[in-house]
């Protein structure tokens, strides 16, 4: 999955396919930096 974050950037995606709830646990489980997950999200207005 950190694969798949680190080729695309689709935070959202992994999300959907890991059944996150939260873009938090997401966030934690890739270990991407809190700050660059969110700017990254509201780029793509997730």
């Amino acid at each position: 999955m950190a694969l798949l974050y680190k080729k695309t950037g689709n935070l959202r995606a992994c999300q959907l396919l890991l059944g996150h709830t939260k873009l938090e646990s997401t966030v934690r489980y890739l270990g991407v930096d809190v700050d660059d997950a969110l700017e990254l999200s509201e780029a793509l207005e997730l």
